[in-house]
């Protein structure tokens, strides 16, 4: 009926024409500072086919040239703005020439080339801050970015909303859909080890941190679709995190009005062993204490995470990835009031409230790695990881409503007071919920490359214990009365007649299940790119091959067997135009997870079968020269057809399944990027999504999914003052339309398809830089053993707009009619914010 976890925002007198013109001005007053300089710089790490650092190697570029260290790190600058050749040559080993390079000015590119015994030719590679062109459609996206733009959580997933075709109207929650998917159907790997979310966590404040640690971080890929046989059976997206192997001793800490977080890089003096650790806190209190409910938050989010490399000959590497979480959640609420309705008919609804929620959420990940390098074209690994979460939902929440007429006129003293009462009633919420689940992986793949031609394969062995016990309930009282469930056998013609029966709750789950899963899966791709009339052409062709085997207490085993093939193709035209095409044709197939096959009761139901999608994707990727700076121009339009779909819901970030096989689906859009240097020396980028995706229930019709996330717009946009360069503003909107707002409990779904309020929000972050990579200080000079040193603060919701993710339902007990209330996210909040790295 209504929720507790009631979030608030103070009325925003923003409109959409005045946050364009805000936007307006602000983008033509942060675009009079831009300067022409004239240096851009090339770093990174020169490694031997084996993945060792090489020292002494010359790099040249026109008259300038410098020399790689033991650590095999290197730093050059060039001329910005124009193209140049930068030449790798080492004793031993074939020259490297990297062609037709263009930075922009005050730009910082890593550029990690191998050095094989054979000669490499890097030619035509046109670099700009969007980054070389990619023919298998992936996303990357600069560590550097991902770790300056602000947001309410920081760090890689943040940096994906702004992108076409991903979204989620939650800025607390670090979970996202993309084109039309849920959180469930995206895939995420870390260094090639698939990781997992916590299970039971319904409420965006209770999340924490995300798994990945952005200052670890040192390669982001991101696919949303029409992604490559190897990367696994999920139905949306693909993101491929790698972390980074320490070149050098280092000592990153970062700290804000949010929390802190500290990441130690060290490597042994033989170059054998690197260590990178990382250790992260997070508070969310001055999230919540902006909401509509007033509460006493006490919140601990807190994780460690280790990942270590140890090289024992240039054939055979060894590495391990380890991570340890504990989110501690206690919340007792105490009021709420939120206004809502027409100005004609302005209503409110007060709550107080008794009791408290005690949440704890606590998972490791252990994964080791084996990499064997058996000769120049062939490379081999082996990994196996277990993941293992524990975690409890204890609450007792009361909660008492005032659902009434509210004053309007602006000379009493009453103003926004509710004044007349349309209703009353209280909600008794009770949750005693475990879950204890452990998932095992054993995963081999190769590779093998050579002359244009690569041939993948894969093999991976899964098994999943779950063993969940639920128990919720749910009581709501109304004017003395307890209200019984919508059900055959609670219809009656009191008061006339008594009834007699037990009371019960309106709502209850109550159920303990045991289900175990094992899953063999394989690949086999085959890619070539090679040149056909003078054209660049590429193309992948590959399939995934999937048995699994579903087992547990009370049901009889079920089993399926499923085949995915994939395919991928593009084209370079010799034009003068630079200019590439792709299409991408695929099935995805996903088979259920444990929530997908338990029930609104809370009961298996194990006949689920895996759902379907087939991808069509069509893309083009077009470069070009803009004010004589580089920019990118990127689209996408695509179709999803979805089969066997099972149909679900939304409340907060909490999904819950029909658990059944009973819909068919649609999704389908178009996506645009405009990436460049809108500012010489930095990447911005502009990003428009429209997007319908709509299912078709048991033949009823076709309805908007809880997904349908029609048009969005994003911006991302950084900035520096000419005459003072240190000082940066980083700043990102984003406007989204609203998705459907759900429907009351025991409700038909196609009685309700109202939609939330359009989304708008705006964050900006102001930065000082005192230290950076790009330049160095003297000895004597009290920044001069600092790498990196800035200060600065953050504005979130800038323009304090009252965004909502779902509605608590409310009935008039005169009319019988249910009001949509609302529940909004957080208004504006100030966080400050330093980092330091030696």
């Amino acid at each position: 009926m209504w929720a507790i976890q009631l979030p608030l925002n103070k009325p925003s007198s923003v409109n959409n024409a005045s946050l364009f013109r805000s936007f307006l001005l602000g983008w033509l007053f942060f675009a009079s500072f831009i300067c022409k300089a004239q240096d851009a710089i090339i770093t990174g790490i020169v490694l031997d086919e084996n993945q060792i650092p090489l020292s002494g190697v010359n790099i040249a570029s026109n008259n300038e040239g410098t020399s790689t260290d033991e650590s095999g790190y290197y730093l050059l600058r060039i001329t910005a703005e124009v193209k140049t050749t930068v030449s790798f040559t080492h004793i031993g080993h074939k020259e490297v020439v990297l062609e037709d390079l263009v930075l922009t000015t005050n730009e910082t590119f890593e550029f990690n080339p191998v050095m094989k015994t054979d000669a490499i030719q890097i030619a035509g590679v046109s670099v700009s801050p969007s980054g070389d062109k990619r023919v298998d459609g992936i996303t990357t996206i600069a560590p550097e970015i991902v770790r300056n733009i602000p947001g309410a959580n920081t760090g890689v997933e943040n940096i994906l909303k702004l992108l076409p075709g991903v979204s989620f109207n939650n800025e607390l929650s670090t979970q996202y859909n993309v084109r039309g998917g849920n959180f469930d159907e995206n895939l995420v790997y870390v260094n090639g080890i698939q990781v997992y979310r916590p299970f039971l966590v319904r409420s965006a404040q209770q999340e924490g941190l995300s798994f990945v640690n952005s200052d670890m971080v040192t390669d982001v890929s991101f696919s949303s679709g029409g992604f490559q046989a190897k990367y696994g059976d999920k139905m949306s997206s693909v993101l491929d995190i790698s972390y980074k192997e320490p070149a050098d001793f280092g000592l990153r800490v970062q700290g804000s009005l949010l929390g802190a977080s500290s990441t130690l890089e060290t490597i042994s003096k033989d170059k054998k062993w690197t260590t990178l650790t990382g250790v992260r806190y997070r508070d969310n209190s001055l999230f919540v204490n902006s909401q509509q409910t007033n509460t006493n938050f006490n919140p601990s989010f807190l994780d460690l995470q280790n990942f270590m490399t140890y090289r024992f000959s240039k054939k055979f590497h060894f590495s391990f990835l380890g991570s340890y979480a504990i989110n501690n959640y206690e919340n007792e609420p105490l009021n709420r009031q939120t206004n809502f309705g027409t100005i004609n008919e302005p209503r409110a609804l007060i709550i107080f409230y008794e009791g408290q929620e005690n949440n704890r959420y606590e998972n490791a990940l252990g994964a080791i790695k084996a990499d064997f390098f058996v000769n120049k074209n062939t490379k081999m690994d082996v990994a196996a990881s277990i993941y293992h979460t524990q975690e409890e939902e204890f609450s007792d929440i009361i909660a008492s409503y005032e659902l009434g007429d509210i004053d309007t006129n602006l000379a009493n003293p009453s103003l926004g007071e509710v004044t007349t009462s349309r209703g009353v009633g209280s909600q008794q919420s009770r949750a005693r919920n475990h879950l204890d689940a452990l998932i095992f992986n054993l995963n081999h793949q190769g590779r093998y490359q050579k002359n244009g031609n690569a041939l993948e394969w894969g093999a991976r062995f899964t098994h999943e214990d779950f063993r969940d016990q639920l128990r919720e309930a749910e009581f709501l009282d109304s004017a003395g009365f307890f209200i019984r469930p919508p059900n055959p056998e609670f219809i009656n013609n009191q008061p006339e007649e008594p009834f007699e029966g037990d009371i019960e709750p309106f709502e209850s789950v109550r159920a303990t299940n045991f289900t175990k899963t094992n899953r063999l899966a394989g690949f086999l791709q085959y890619s070539k790119q090679t040149l056909w009339r003078n054209h660049d052409v590429y193309f992948n062709i590959g399939f995934r091959l999937q048995h699994w085997i579903l087992s547990g207490d009370g049901f009889e085993r079920n089993a399926q067997t499923l085949f995915s093939p994939r395919a991928q193709f593009a084209i370079k035209p010799d034009w003068k135009s630079d200019i590439l095409f792709r299409l991408a044709i695929g099935s995805y197939q996903q088979p259920p997870l444990y929530r997908e096959l338990r029930d609104l009761t809370g009961n298996i139901n194990p006949e689920v079968r895996a759902q379907k999608s087939i991808h069509y994707v069509l893309g083009s990727e077009y470069s070009f020269n803009l004010w004589d700076r580089p920019f990118t121009l990127m689209g996408e339009a695509y179709y999803k057809d979805l089969r066997d779909v099972n149909p679900f819901t939304i409340e907060d970030v909490r999904i819950r399944y029909a658990a059944q096989n009973n819909a068919v689906a649609y999704a389908a859009g178009f996506d645009f990027r405009l990436n460049g240097a809108f500012v010489p020396g930095t990447e911005s980028w502009v990003s428009l999504g429209f997007l319908r995706t709509e299912e078709n229930i048991d033949g009823r019709g076709y309805i908007s999914r809880p997904t349908d996330q029609r048009f969005k717009l994003a911006v991302l946009f950084q900035d520096y003052v000419p005459n003072i360069p240190s000082l940066r503003m980083y700043l990102n909107l984003v406007y989204q339309t609203g998705v459907p707002g759900g429907s009351p409990s025991n409700a038909d779904p196609y009685d309700f398809q109202n939609r939330l309020r359009d989304y708008r929000r705006a964050d900006l972050g102001i930065s000082y830089i005192f230290a950076d990579g790009k330049t160095s200080h003297p000895k004597g000079h009290w920044l001069h053993k600092i790498k990196e040193l800035s200060a600065g603060f953050e504005i979130f919701n800038m323009f304090n707009n009252q965004n909502s993710i779902t509605n608590t339902f409310v009935r008039d007990i005169d009319t019988q009619q249910q009001f949509a209330v609302p529940n909004f996210l957080t208004s504006r909040v100030f966080n400050l914010k330093f980092a330091l790295r030696l």
